[in-house]
């Protein structure tokens, strides 16, 4: 591109990215009354709809729409999808107007700047840019709803659409995310039986039984720490999140419930995940016989780990190495993203995006430099794969 064209893909897209955050397109699931994606999702589809691309509206659940946007190939290519969220966390607590873009010292600012509406205004720009050239590769763009909560969004786009590979553009620093942690959220009952304070003889206590388990999880705790390391990814951990038990102070409590979660790394499951615990609660059932006790798996997220010779990788530390004039590094993040539901479709994929920092945070911003470098790299990376 000429020094004329890349002063205007980068005035393209900071206007993006502030009509972006300009949106209020907060997760109703994390606060009810929050808009969700109806409007952004409006916005994104004009916008890529004046650009050419097919336009595919996914809606399973009313008002939180997802968008699918395909340039076609000419055919005999690789396709591509770059993958990003329109949700975003809540806007209450955001330090002065979360919806008003504010450029200052290098970097914007406002709630989704850096998570993830910087990656979807680098990926859309990226896409068209590409999209006015030759290629032979289909380029698809994912707009998703829900990554928020349950990534309800890329679970319903993977329903309809693949790819021979796949960038999410969550911010990575510009470092290129090839692994990342899983999740298994589990809850533990102990029983234990009613009466009144005043009667020993009659009750168990669900709370002081549940000491029991706590000291067996603590155990494991240590053991994981002291354990296994995946070399991007350090040890799996686990700890109990949240604790429930007893009605009042007069009464021997009936029942304790522990919620916990465990965060795994690769060759650690679900259900390996599961076992650890049935093997902590065994022990102690077999050193109390009052101790009673249920297990339900809640909710899980798969590791996600891709390798170094997929084309995806390479094509995308190619282009990073050209755009920034060195090796990008490469990373893996404790936390669940969408890549692992893209990989477990068998879709080769990376997470790559802004530097910035603020997720979740009272002030939140991406750095402009890391913006239009990202949309660079993007660019490069779409053109050499799909052509």
């Amino acid at each position: 591109m000429t020094q004329a064209n890349d002063h205007d893909t980068m005035e393209s897209v900071v206007t993006l990215l502030s009509d972006l955050i300009a949106i209020d397109s907060s997760n109703p699931d994390l606060v009810p009354g929050s808009p969700g994606e109806t409007e952004i999702a409006d916005y994104v589809s004009r916008w890529l709809d004046r650009r050419g691309f097919d336009i595919h509206r996914l809606e399973t659940r009313p008002g939180r729409p997802s968008i699918v946007a395909i340039a076609r190939g000419t055919g005999g290519g690789r396709s591509l999808m770059l993958n990003g969220h329109l949700d975003t966390v809540a806007l209450n607590g955001y330090e002065g107007d979360p919806l008003l873009p504010v450029v200052k010292d290098g970097n914007i600012y406002g709630r989704g700047a850096f998570d993830m509406k910087s990656g979807l205004a680098a990926m859309m720009v990226a896409a068209a840019t590409v999209a006015n050239d030759s290629h032979r590769g289909d380029i698809i763009l994912a707009l998703v709803a829900d990554e928020e909560y349950a990534s309800a969004g890329t679970k319903e786009v993977l329903r309809q659409f693949s790819a021979d590979a796949a960038i999410v553009s969550e911010p990575s620093y510009l470092e290129v995310t090839i692994a990342h942690k899983g999740f298994v959220w589990f809850e533990v009952t102990v029983e234990g039986k009613a009466s009144h304070g005043s009667r020993p003889d009659l009750g168990v206590d669900a709370i002081a039984k549940t000491g029991r388990f706590l000291v067996g999880l603590d155990r494991l705790s240590k053991q994981l720490a002291a354990g296994y390391g995946h070399p991007m990814l350090g040890n799996g951990s686990i700890h109990a999140s949240l604790i429930s038990g007893g009605e009042e102070l007069s009464s021997y409590p009936a029942r304790c419930t522990v919620s916990l979660e465990r965060r795994t790394v690769p060759g650690e499951t679900p259900e390996t995940a599961e076992a650890e615990l049935r093997t902590i609660l065994a022990e102690v059932a077999e050193e109390d016989p009052d101790f009673s006790y249920g297990l339900r798996r809640v909710q899980s997220g798969n590791t996600f780990e891709t390798q170094l010779d997929q084309p995806i990788v390479q094509a995308t530390l190619n282009a990073a190495e050209r755009v920034l004039g060195r090796s990008a590094s490469l990373r893996g993040e404790p936390f669940w993203t969408d890549c692992a539901l893209l990989s477990e479709r068998g879709i080769p994929c990376l997470l790559f995006g802004v530097d910035g920092g603020g997720a979740h945070a009272p002030t939140e911003w991406a750095s402009l430099d890391s913006l239009w470098d990202v949309t660079r790299i993007l660019t490069e990376t779409v053109r050499d794969f799909c052509r």
